[in-house]
């Protein structure tokens, strides 16, 4: 949820417009009976259907996949500290998401468009922390990696999760984003259910995006081009870290 996250409302207009035309076809009304037909798929008793639910696994996808903070910081982990801290950081890169979405869907984004000042300091909070990581990324960056025999680096596991949590909790215009899409695509007035099943559903689909990219970039060969070229790698991160954490500093949009 990152960066990278709120450059694709536009790609959530487009999906969300065909989970439209799905979601509308369903329950157009029939005549014949007087009464709205219920939606063509839905899960068991929970007022969210299975068309809303793609629509809104296809715009997290997207997002996810967008370049951002948390893509940057998922693949500079898994190739440079290892598979565990790779999958570490991916957990809590999704934890955090997942808990934006949550706020999104109790009224944070609403909260924030009442008491602007709470967004901004946030926003602050957020961009000095990313700046502060573009400044260790290019101070550590001609350092060279420590590899133990193990294959892992002197990281823990807790430190990778740590650093995910931490990425998408600088971005708190990840809960305007959330709270964008949850208003195209779902209903109001969702029930408990419905609203649980929506975040562990992005909490599953971020952990296992991010797994797949630990997975494929915490390999010996991947590992080896990286730690040749690692002083470039972390420099050239930095700077987009930097430079993402300045935007979101100027960004006067709320």
């Amino acid at each position: 949820v990152q960066g990278g996250v709120l450059n694709n409302v536009a790609i959530t207009l487009k999906v969300s417009s065909a989970h439209h035309l799905i979601v509308g076809h369903a329950n157009r009304p029939d005549h014949s009976a007087g009464r709205r037909a219920p939606p063509a798929v839905a899960f068991g008793m929970l007022d969210v259907s299975l068309a809303q639910m793609i629509a809104f696994n296809a715009t997290l996808a997207a997002a996810i996949l967008s370049p951002g903070p948390a893509m940057l910081l998922s693949v500079r982990n898994s190739i440079a500290e290892g598979r565990a801290v790779g999958v570490a950081t991916g957990l809590g890169l999704a934890t955090m998401a997942a808990i934006w979405t949550g706020c999104a869907l109790l009224g944070l984004a609403a909260l924030f468009e009442i008491v602007p000042w709470l967004y901004g300091a946030m926003k602050f909070v957020g961009a000095a922390y990313l700046i502060y990581l573009a400044i260790g990324m290019w101070r550590n960056a001609a350092q060279p990696m420590s590899i133990h025999e193990s294959g892992q680096t002197s990281h823990s596991v807790l430190w990778g999760f740590r650093s995910g949590l931490l990425i998408n909790l600088s971005n708190p215009k990840s809960v305007l984003f959330a709270g964008a899409v949850i208003v195209v695509i779902f209903p109001a007035g969702l029930s408990a259910g419905g609203t649980a099943l929506i975040v562990v559903n992005h909490l599953m689909l971020e952990v296992f995006a991010y797994t797949c990219f630990a997975l494929a970039l915490s390999t010996p060969m991947a590992r080896r081009a990286f730690s040749s070229g690692k002083t470039w790698f972390d420099r050239v991160a930095g700077t987009v870290m930097g430079a993402l954490g300045v935007r979101l500093l100027l960004d006067r949009s709320s």
